[in-house]
């Protein structure tokens, strides 16, 4: 059974109440739909929709399980073979509870508890499943601008060598001209005539004479 919930229990002691529940699931499970006390359905409810849930597992032990519970082996039979099935696509929520209003006499909230059978079962949307779709979306997007980038860093890595190849034909031509420019200072030093510098020596040997002779 569930982890039991606070309040009043039903009956004068706890196994009174299993034996309550545990005759409310064997007339739920035989008649489809029972009307009881609000507080008795609700009380029904988790241990019914339990044994369904074991009911669609099928195996040995938990027909053995179910047993513990309901002790009406036509009951199970019926458990088993026709009411699991109808819910192998539903996961939960196999029974429903209708109020129908206070009783006569003691004034108790009266409510309708029924198994949920025959009706189609409507699968909603994840919320993951909703977070993942605009990233889908993006996928083809990205997909399609990575080969564009990659085709963009190619040609990048082909102009690179060209580049650095004109960058190191400036460099020697810059050399060449500063040589040039060298080469032709010296040039013209070399240029200058001998015998003027020889003429000069003279004039100056002559200026010097007389200012001996006097």
């Amino acid at each position: 059974m569930p982890t039991p919930t606070t309040g009043h229990r039903l009956g004068g002691s706890p196994a009174h109440e299993r034996h309550i529940l545990a005759n409310l699931a064997t007339a739920l499970f035989q008649h489809g739909r029972i009307t009881t006390t609000e507080a008795k359905a609700r009380r029904l409810r988790p241990v019914a929709e339990r044994l369904i849930t074991f009911a669609k597992r099928g195996d040995l032990h938990a027909r053995r399980h179910v047993l513990t519970v309901v002790t009406d082996k036509g009951v199970v039979h019926q458990l088993f073979t026709e009411i699991a099935p109808e819910f192998s696509e539903r996961d939960g929520g196999y029974t429903r509870i209708t109020k129908i209003g206070p009783r006569k006499g003691d004034n108790a909230a009266m409510a309708v508890i029924e198994l949920v059978r025959g009706e189609p079962v409507t699968a909603k949307p994840r919320r993951r499943t909703r977070r993942a779709e605009p990233r889908t979306a993006e996928a083809p997007a990205a997909a399609a601008a990575a080969p564009a980038t990659a085709a963009a860093q190619d040609e990048a890595a082909e102009a690179s060598p060209e580049a650095t190849e004109a960058d190191g034909a400036d460099e020697v031509q810059d050399v060449d001209d500063v040589a040039d420019e060298a080469t032709g200072d010296d040039v013209a030093e070399d240029d200058v005539p001998q015998d003027d510098v020889a003429g000069d020596g003279a004039e100056v040997d002559e200026d010097e004479k007389p200012a001996k002779d006097g």
